[in-house]
């Protein structure tokens, strides 16, 4: 009992930490955004975190290389982050920034749906109106809770990017019950991105000023160390449980609004985050409630050993 509340604590810190590491790599995408293709940002940022991990790979403390046990799952995760990558991108510039976040309320919902279906988690009736407490109070943080969001193209993509960025969650939690190594889910995605990207990058390559250059290398250091810590978070943690906490990246923009840019929220802003935040306690502490089934011992999905 006492491990599962340490591996359950470990892991909602983990998820904090990537929130505020995301939020300032969100910020760098946008500034980057307006001026180049998508292709070209994630092809220079995907390589360059694929070359993080070879150098974080010759560390004394990391053992196993890239090697992994689940080579399927891995594909299938590697192709989702591709897809939810590029959705994203042009979700952002289709959408107001608040619209797609709208969207990413919804990811709670669809990692509780994605664990019951794909992990065979059970998710208990309390924990799914702690992740509809969760998504209202993303409303909140919205102006208007939301109400200006339409439809359209945009709104499709913005779906299709929550719905694959789920899946490529789900794989991660999948595939850390079989394997320890991080590094392997971090080096992949981001070496399927970028390989992907290199393909379309001739078409649309624009040369980029050194200052560029260190925004992209600044944004793919973050990156790294977030989808890390991502990693590491859904090893111990359910994937349904994690999203909520990362909508904690709403209060990192707000805090960095005020900080950097003189942008102070109104405080519907602050009571949604104090329900996002208490839904996101409730699903960490249910991951550790007495009448929790071990998640363990729950049926797998039949995709590697």
């Amino acid at each position: 009992m006492g491990r599962a509340r340490g591996q359950a604590l470990g892991g909602a810190l983990l998820a904090v930490a990537y929130t505020g590491l995301i939020a300032s790599a969100d910020g760098i995408t946008k500034l980057l955004a307006g001026q180049y293709s998508a292709a070209q940002l994630y092809a220079l940022s995907g390589a360059m975190v694929a070359g993080f991990c070879l150098l974080a790979d010759r560390l004394p403390a990391q053992r196993g290389g890239f090697r992994t046990t689940c080579p399927r799952a891995m594909a299938l995760r590697s192709a989702a982050t591709l897809v939810a990558a590029v959705c994203f991108f042009y979700a952002f510039r289709l959408l107001p920034f608040a619209e797609v976040f709208v969207f990413i309320g919804l990811m709670p919902l669809l990692a509780g749906a994605m664990s019951g279906l794909v992990l065979k988690e059970p998710v208990r009736p309390a924990a799914w109106l702690a992740l509809a407490a969760g998504f209202a109070g993303v409303l909140f943080l919205l102006p208007d809770g939301g109400a200006g969001a339409g439809s359209g193209w945009g709104h499709l993509i913005a779906f299709g990017a929550v719905v694959s960025g789920t899946f490529s969650m789900t794989m991660a939690r999948f595939i850390g019950r079989f394997e320890t190594n991080a590094l392997a889910q971090v080096f992949y995605p981001n070496l399927a991105l970028c390989g992907a990207m290199l393909l379309v990058l001739p078409f649309v390559w624009m040369p980029m000023p050194v200052a560029d250059v260190a925004w992209a290398a600044a944004y793919a250091f973050l990156l790294f160390g977030a989808r890390w810590l991502l990693v590491v978070a859904l090893r111990l943690l359910a994937s349904y449980a994690v999203t909520p906490l990362m909508n904690l990246q709403f209060i990192w923009m707000a805090v960095i609004g005020a900080v950097f840019f003189g942008e102070f929220p109104p405080a519907s802003t602050y009571i949604g985050g104090a329900i996002v935040v208490a839904s996101g306690l409730y699903l960490v502490w249910d991951q550790f409630a007495p009448a929790m089934p071990r998640l363990r011992s729950a049926g797998r999905l039949q995709t590697d050993p």
